[in-house]
């Protein structure tokens, strides 16, 4: 059954309490906050979508990577050091996330952000029309784990993606593809959020080693 059925209207509002449950709901709920603000700090943003669901965070950080707004000095970086904390507390058990004030001060204008809302809309309305609840093993607590793992690794080469042109794009595609599992239960994204990493790992060390 497409999920894009399910999805909020424009103008309709999200409960509060509601954890998003794809693509669309998020960019929904991020769009909320974003109404009559000049700026739009993480901080606002993350108590929007709350500190104990990892899915919808983790998404948060690849839609970030993937949008316009990896473009800005020191973001990749910034997300890293994100994608780092929340990965590395969940690994410990964490049952809320703690990020530091510097980083939740981190802003945009609300011009710039709602320009990206509209910029990433029609791809999530094409996403979102394939997520469905499959392969909840993969999408699990057990999962969640396995996917922080990833996530880890991932953080720890943004710096380094920094200076290398759209590899932050790159990872960030992954991210994405591992939030949406996790807040749609959705096992198959796990499988190809995988399946693309080794893909990229694979086309890089050949690249390396022909040269």
């Amino acid at each position: 059954m497409p999920q894009d059925e399910e999805r909020p209207q424009p103008g309709q509002p999200l409960a509060v309490n509601d954890a998003p449950r794809n693509l669309g709901e998020l960019l929904q709920r991020i769009a909320q906050v974003a109404a009559d603000r000049d700026d739009v700090y993480l901080a606002t943003i993350m108590d929007a979508l709350g500190t104990r669901s990892f899915g919808p965070v983790l998404l948060l950080i690849g839609v970030i990577l993937v949008s316009p707004l990896s473009g800005l000095p020191g973001m990749p970086t910034t997300m890293g050091v994100g994608l780092a904390l929340i990965s590395l507390q969940l690994i410990l058990g964490r049952e809320a996330f703690w990020l530091p004030r510097w980083l939740l001060d981190r802003h945009v204008s609300s011009g710039r952000l709602q320009g990206t809302l509209q910029w990433l809309d029609r791809p999530a309305r094409f996403i979102d029309w394939w997520l469905r609840p499959r392969l909840p093993m993969l999408a699990s607590d057990s999962g969640a784990v396995f996917i922080a793992i990833i996530c880890l690794l991932l953080a720890f080469a943004m710096p380094v993606m920094e200076l290398v042109p759209f590899s932050a794009t790159a990872a960030g595609l992954a991210v994405v593809a591992f939030g949406l599992a996790l807040v749609a239960i959705d096992g198959l994204f796990v499988l190809l959020g995988v399946l693309y990493l080794l893909t990229v790992a694979s086309l890089a060390i050949t690249g390396l080693v022909s040269t």
